[in-house]
């Protein structure tokens, strides 16, 4: 089986997924107590309102023929109207959405660059001064919660040492860049506006660090431990053997196979990332739409929790199947059902 079967497969049973995931949704959107009507319109709507509200959203026809109308919708980047804002749940999402990709991305950009890096350095001293700070670190990071991290680190950069802003997207009165792709840095860049540049990524710099401190600090022990663990691989004995270099030993023959278990974590950890931001986004008032999803939630604004849920669904999903391509490249075995 060659990568594209192998990625053809995954993209079938994600669709797969993605659907089932759909029906809970809507299930439970329409079995949480209170009418969506009256949610809707408010408490002073008359009962015309109501029933003209039910007639237009299909919500007095049976479950099948509304969920029948509602995934229409959503395949067509319809989610309905939010409650809340009064608008319609795409706009909302357009809006938000970027804010939180941004984050997340400078996130995982940090947690693989940092995770493999400390890993690596730990492994290559063990036993030494080096190895235990950053064990300790490592413990230190995943035992604390990402809130408390967040928390501490607002404290430090906002009051004790006010040197990074950490509240926002961009500090006042820089007005944002023009809306290419949505993340402010990029399109800074793309404009020539080198200065709204840097204070964009000032502000995402803190935030980024909190979300992805605890999954930075897990990946790091594991490459940490299988690149101790491969050290002792026959297969390395040989190289040294044959005179192949020390830097290619570890960078091409021993870090390439310890990366396996931590990238299958990574993916894991780069597509929580999403979800897991609500909390820092309410901490560093970030604008994104996690935040916009948890405020959908106390409001009960049932559109919106069933577009923000199916959205992280589908980037979770996407995210999981980048993983697995990147494991099958690393370990043939995968790719190949086992064969090998």
């Amino acid at each position: 089986m060659n990568l594209r079967v192998f990625v053809f497969k995954r993209l079938l049973s994600s669709v797969v997924v993605l659907l089932g995931l759909s029906v809970v949704i809507f299930g439970i959107a329409r079995i949480l107590p209170g009418d969506p009507a009256r949610l809707a319109l408010g408490s002073t709507a008359t009962q015309n309102a109501l029933d003209l509200f039910r007639t237009e959203n299909h919500l007095d026809q049976p479950l099948p023929v509304q969920y029948a109308y509602w995934i229409g919708g959503v395949l067509r980047g319809d989610f309905g109207t939010s409650t809340s804002t009064k608008r319609a749940v795409a706009q909302d999402v357009a809006e938000f959405l970027p804010a939180t990709l941004e984050m997340a991305s400078f996130s995982a950009v940090f947690l693989i660059v940092f995770s493999i890096t400390v890993g690596a350095l730990a492994a290559n001293w063990r036993d030494t001064l080096v190895d235990g700070l950053m064990r300790v670190m490592s413990y230190i990071g995943i035992a604390i919660p990402g809130f408390v991290i967040a928390t501490l680190l607002l404290l430090l950069f906002g009051y004790v040492w006010p040197v990074i802003p950490v509240l926002g997207r961009l500090s006042h009165g820089i007005t944002p860049p023009p809306g290419i792709t949505g993340f402010y840095t990029v399109d800074s860049l793309l404009t020539g506006r080198l200065g709204t540049f840097w204070d964009a990524f000032l502000h995402l710099l803190i935030p980024a660090v909190a979300l992805c401190m605890g999954g930075l600090c897990q990946e790091a022990r594991l490459v940490r431990s299988a690149m101790i663990e491969n050290r002792g691989k026959d297969y390395l004995a040989a190289m040294k053997g044959y005179g192949t270099p020390g830097r290619v030993i570890t960078g091409k023959y021993l870090l390439k196979p310890s990366l396996i278990p931590a990238v299958s974590c990574m993916g894991m950890d780069i597509a929580s990332l999403m979800s897991n931001a609500f909390l820092i986004e309410v901490i560093f008032g970030w604008p994104g739409i996690s935040r916009y999803g948890m405020t959908a939630m106390l409001s009960k604004d049932l559109n919106v929790i069933s577009g923000v849920i199916l959205i992280f669904g589908a980037i979770f999903v996407g995210i999981n199947i980048v993983v697995d391509v990147a494991v099958a490249y690393l370990d043939p075995r995968i790719r190949l059902g086992g064969a090998a």
